[in-house]
């Protein structure tokens, strides 16, 4: 397995802007960090049960049809280079709105978006599957998942307190560099 590219597409992935990292860094912006915590701890528990129910369904797809694999890890890489244009599209100034954020809104909304949905169902298929089968293994690729994300719910969490204004001063080369190491991580599944 190549760790270099899993690790940078679970981190591209989660640290990039998406739905639930805007709402955080709002929130952190305008209602402060302790309703900020409790929204990406309701988002970070959701991002776990969804990686662990991706990889239940994962691996009873494998043994069922080994060639989906093949099909899966195309759909994974397709997802980044999909991902990798829309971050060098994406205009920092059309942020999302903040509402109230609560446990179980940062619950409720990792199972409607679907950038989080998407990564759960490829990233194990695309990265763990091909090399381990064994259920130790996918407990702690699940995990380890998981804290990446929270790593990424944290990091937007410090960035909506810190530093909004310069990050939308400099959106468009973050953006860049965020979109070619995503674009290597889907080069890298095939090497």
């Amino acid at each position: 397995m190549n760790f270099t590219s899993f690790i940078i597409y679970c981190m591209i992935v989660t640290f990039t802007p998406g739905p639930t990292n805007i709402v955080i860094l709002s929130t952190a912006h305008n209602l402060g960090t302790k309703k900020a915590m409790h929204f990406t701890y309701g988002a970070t528990i959701a991002f776990g049960i969804l990686l662990a129910v991706s990889t239940m369904l994962n691996t009873l797809l494998i043994a069922v049809l080994p060639k989906i694999l093949i099909v899966m890890q195309v759909v994974g890489s397709l997802y980044m280079f999909y991902l990798a244009y829309q971050i060098v599209k994406k205009n920092a100034s059309k942020t999302a709105v903040n509402e109230t954020a609560t446990f179980r809104t940062g619950f409720l909304m990792q199972f409607l978006n679907p950038k989080m949905l998407l990564f759960a169902m490829t990233v194990i298929p695309s990265f763990i599957l091909p090399h381990y089968i064994q259920i130790p293994a996918l407990t702690i690729s699940v995990f380890a998942i998981t804290l990446i994300g929270f790593s990424a719910f944290i990091t937007w969490v410090l960035f909506g307190t810190i530093f909004k204004k310069v990050l939308q001063k400099h959106s468009k080369i973050v953006n860049v560099v965020m979109a070619l190491f995503l674009a290597y991580s889907a080069v890298m599944i095939w090497m």
